[in-house]
């Protein structure tokens, strides 16, 4: 690859990770928020390996133009080379969709971790909870704390492809986009909205299995449903940092 050509994608990549991190919170679509300053670091010392690379090139002009030089890179920049310049433009003029819906229904569930103990439920109704731990209450709290108690869940719509059914999911990040896994409860009692739309959805335990033990399925049989805008905390289990 061509000098100038090295300089532009690391200048261009450099700006676009910049631009993501700093002005934007599009980057919390690809990776955990606790990267942003790695994010940032690595814009900045690309940015200046472009602009060093620049005053570089201009150096080594000068020197040829003075009368000893040669110029050694007449090969052409090969057409590949040319392709890498699609994923930096991308970070400064067009952001790639989130995953969603398409990318639950093809991936594994994550492994719910054993719980030994659980706290009291609050007496609040309905009782927020996230995925994961209405998924805990209801497979490993022998107390069978969520039995008939109203609880809401916050998630967005993945259908079901073998029926009609649908879930509430969350994607969640273990670094970024390339580790994620699922976490989905099956919804009950209401046809499926459009997917990947954001809710939140009260309800009760849908009885299936026996509470408490790992035969029982996480799912609800659906009261109310509220669409809701993305939370800032899309590709995390907690509980939503923006009002529902």
């Amino acid at each position: 690859m061509k000098r100038p050509v090295q300089t532009l994608l690391l200048t261009l990549t450099g700006l676009g990770l910049l631009h993501t991190a700093l002005f934007t919170d599009t980057y919390l679509r690809y990776v955990k928020a606790g990267l942003r300053p790695l994010l940032i670091a690595s814009g900045v010392v690309l940015l200046l390996l472009g602009l060093a690379a620049a005053a570089s090139r201009d150096g080594h002009d000068d020197a040829a133009h003075g009368g000893h030089g040669h110029d050694h890179g007449h090969s052409r920049t090969p057409r590949i080379a040319w392709l890498l310049f699609l994923p930096a433009l991308s970070l400064l003029l067009y952001a790639p969709p989130a995953l969603g819906a398409y990318t639950a229904a093809r991936s594994n569930s994550k492994p719910v971790t054993v719980q030994k103990g659980f706290d009291p439920l609050p007496a609040t109704s309905p009782v927020p909870l996230t995925l994961t731990d209405f998924t805990k209450r209801v497979q490993q709290d022998r107390s069978r704390a969520v039995r008939s108690r109203t609880v809401k869940l916050t998630g967005f719509v993945t259908p079901d492809a073998q029926d009609d059914g649908w879930y509430l999911t969350r994607i969640i990040f273990t670094c970024c986009a390339a580790d994620s896994q699922t976490v989905k409860v099956r919804m009950y009692g209401t046809e499926a909205p459009p997917a990947d739309t954001w809710l939140a959805v009260t309800g009760t335990w849908h009885p299936r299995g026996t509470l408490g033990t790992r035969s029982a399925e996480a799912a609800l049989d659906v009261t109310a449903t509220q669409e809701i805008a993305q939370p800032v905390n899309a590709f995390t289990d907690d509980l939503p940092l923006t009002p529902s």
